[in-house]
């Protein structure tokens, strides 16, 4: 085959730009140190590359972002559990401190001073949050677990239900020394005589209950006689309802006033509004233990308190400030069993964790009224023993020396020392038995700091599987993609010695015509 020029000239050309191609191609390696720019280079590393990120990017989502925002939110939990554990062990020595019948006056106000203060801060740690999410309060992450200030205004409807082991025995007392002037009590003998009555009662996580509703969902007047139903399993294991008559009183007072130095109806109960208690005849307190019975109250209450819990979290309620706004909420579905509201972080590929604990496992909605109940008793007990020192030091002062004076200010002391005896019995009593509660909640607080703790151990493993993981795709990614600046310069270096060879030799072979051979 004839070689003309021309084709010497464009095979140089070619031979040319190939060379001055692998150059440029060499030359944005060593600028980018990528094995491509553009797919079209080489779609087999592109393709490659593609799922690489894609993976990559997965495993960067999960572990430096799910995986710190689900250690955090354990860590607010953890610290809330730790706190409110040592505020319930603190109540718990005062328990055991006020169990002791040889207290005196300074230790009685040494307990109800601890327990004032430690009462603000039982609920307080529901409120932690973790970057404003409310950590304790399932989905409903931008509220509370407890009313922020008084609300006189907020109502609720709340059915909340009870089983035979709610039901304890508490004791109730009437008659209290009311004290006169010096002069009145040295002339006239009292005719106080408190008495101790002790009943089983079902006790609502509020007081101040705005109506009690009878079985048929009406409201039950204040003094009137209504129904309520009870439920129980017979055995053959055949559900069963049975009937409760209750009557309602607005005050303590009124229920004591009625019962009559504690004749109690046996086979009823009654309902004070303003202690939120129902209390049970015996018979009728005997029936529902032996039937391993169950009872709803469905009732409404207006106003609550700074530092109460709101009831959405423990019960199912209605909100009914505005009557034309309802605001249902459930707790337990229709079977009874309840609605967790879990909230899941997914740390891994098919691995989640649920990060969240339910106030109701933890901050038990008694917590609050056992400690009330535990200043209510402690400050009887001081005013008892305060009106017993009061008249002792009036039968110690000249002006009442008299026989007669003596005399009736010893009655007066009698029956206020039977008072003062009753209501250091009572606060005894009390606390020891309160020592059992509080032993519980200290348990169900110890379970969530361990569950808690279990989950941070998993989470822990898992972002050290997650560290090593996002490594060995980072090594996989780059070896993918990148090159070595060495062999790049070694390669560039070749390829630009090729490139000037082949110039070289185009210059040569451009000198060189027929000419030459004439």
């Amino acid at each position: 085959m004839r070689v003309t020029n021309n084709m010497m000239l464009r095979n140089t050309t070619s031979n040319i730009n190939n060379n001055k191609y692998s150059v440029n191609s060499l030359n944005n390696q060593m600028s980018s140190q990528k094995k491509i720019s553009r797919p079209s280079e080489d779609p087999v590393v592109a393709i490659r590359a593609l799922r690489l990120r894609s993976n990559l990017s997965e495993i960067n989502q999960y572990y430096e972002k799910n995986i710190p925002d689900a250690d955090a939110w354990l860590n607010v939990t953890e610290t809330a559990l730790e706190n409110m554990k040592t505020i319930l062990s603190d109540i718990r020595t005062q328990c055991t401190y006020g169990a002791s019948d040889q207290l005196k006056a300074e230790d009685r106000k040494t307990i109800l001073t601890q327990l004032e203060s430690l009462r603000k801060q039982i609920y307080s740690e529901g409120n932690s949050d973790s970057a404003g999410r409310t950590v304790f309060t399932g989905y409903r992450t931008n509220c509370k677990l407890t009313f922020m200030e008084d609300e006189s205004n907020t109502e609720y409807n709340i059915q909340q239900k009870f089983s035979y082991e709610d039901i304890g025995e508490h004791r109730y007392y009437d008659g209290q020394v009311e004290l006169k002037t010096a002069e009145e009590m040295s002339q006239k003998v009292t005719t106080s005589d408190t008495k101790q009555y002790t009943y089983d009662r079902i006790r609502l996580a509020y007081g101040n209950i705005g109506s009690l509703k009878d079985k048929d969902g009406n409201e039950i007047a204040v003094g009137n006689t209504g129904t309520l139903s009870y439920h129980y399993t017979d055995n053959t294991g055949a559900a069963k309802t049975g009937d409760l008559n209750v009557t309602v009183y607005e005050t303590e007072d009124d229920w004591k006033k009625a019962v009559k130095a504690g004749n109690m109806p046996k086979d009823g109960a009654a309902f004070i509004k303003s202690t939120g208690e129902l209390v049970l005849g015996n018979e009728a307190s005997e029936t529902l233990k032996q039937n391993k019975a169950s009872i709803e109250l469905n009732y409404d209450k207006k106003g609550f308190n700074s530092g109460e819990v709101r009831p959405e979290y423990y019960f199912n309620c209605t909100d009914i400030t505005d009557a034309k706004n309802k605001i249902t909420y459930e707790k337990y579905d229709a079977k009874g069993n309840e609605i967790y509201q879990d909230i899941d972080y997914i740390i891994a590929v098919n691995q989640t964790l649920t990060v969240n604990t339910n106030a109701s496992d933890v901050f038990n909605a008694d917590i609050g009224r056992d400690v009330d109940e535990m200043i209510n008793a402690v400050k009887a007990a001081i005013d008892a023993n305060d009106k017993v020192d009061k008249i002792k030091d009036m039968m110690s002062q000249a002006a009442y020396s008299g026989v007669s004076a003596q005399e009736n200010l010893q009655t007066w002391l009698e029956a206020a020392q039977k008072e003062a005896d009753y209501a250091n019995d009572n606060l005894q009593k009390l606390y020891d038995s309160y020592i059992g509660n509080f032993d519980e909640y200290l348990s169900d607080v110890n379970l969530a700091i361990t569950t808690v703790g279990s989950k941070g151990d998993r989470l822990e493993l898992t972002e050290t599987r997650m560290s090593n993981q996002q490594l060995t795709v980072k090594t996989l990614k780059s070896n993918n993609e990148d090159r070595e600046l060495s062999d790049i310069i070694i390669d560039y270096t070749a390829a630009y010695t090729a490139y000037q060879a082949s110039l070289q030799a185009a210059g040569m072979l451009n000198q060189t015509t027929l000419l030459n051979y004439i």
